[in-house]
């Protein structure tokens, strides 16, 4: 039976995290693929990707946008990037109401992000209810492990506490990766695509879970 439920941030309890980066496009004209290929530039350079570095919390975000700019044929603002991309990122009300509806059901409730340790006071200000809906918050950047990876899986359950299991728990990502990553390990899975669809999903899956 499904005891608690994992849910991603951005992206889930908020607007779509691309719009950011579109807007930051428009701005600037720094287009989305540049920052990719700047990504994967960087990657070839340091030996591993520097957002997945940077959400771990194993380089800062300072020396993220160093080794951007380095691969990026104009002038990169780091600064801006996060200005422009916090303006854009609403909350989800009613992704957001549904899940405070589900803590009230007595189901458990944890947030794992991927994220980034200077922007955690950004982050968690679009999202004042937070520790209301949620018990169990476990960031990528403080625990040194990001979604896919099994780790922040397993630290999450482990703070969940009481022998909760993977079959336990429902994770909710707008991430096809991190899903997969969560059912190879016995987690059950929806993908957020929109919210009508995500809250039927997790309905669906709590109703065939009581069996």
């Amino acid at each position: 039976m499904i005891r608690a439920i994992v849910s991603d941030f951005g992206g889930v309890l908020t607007t779509p995290m691309i719009e950011g980066f579109l807007a930051y496009q428009d701005q600037t004209g720094v287009t989305v693929a540049e920052l990719g290929r700047a990504m994967a530039e960087a990657q070839k350079r340091y030996g591993e990707h520097p957002l997945f570095q940077l959400e771990r919390g194993e380089i800062s975000e300072p020396e993220f946008g160093k080794r951007l700019a380095d691969a990026l044929p104009d002038p990169f603002d780091l600064q801006h990037l996060r200005e422009v991309y916090f303006e854009q990122l609403q909350p989800n009300a009613e992704m957001i109401d549904y899940m405070r509806d589900l803590r009230g059901r007595g189901l458990r409730m944890a947030l794992c992000t991927n994220n980034v340790r200077e922007w955690e006071p950004l982050w968690r200000s679009k999202l004042p209810e937070l520790d209301e809906i949620f018990e169990v918050v476990v960031d990528s950047a403080f625990v040194g492990s990001r979604k896919p990876e099994p780790r922040i899986f397993e630290l999450t359950l482990e703070r969940l506490g009481d022998g909760y299991r993977f079959e336990d728990c429902l994770l909710v990502d707008d991430i096809q990766v991190n899903c997969e990553g969560a059912e190879a390990l016995g987690m059950k899975a929806v993908r957020f695509e929109d919210t009508g669809q995500t809250i039927a999903a997790i309905e669906a899956s709590l109703e065939a879970s009581l069996g």
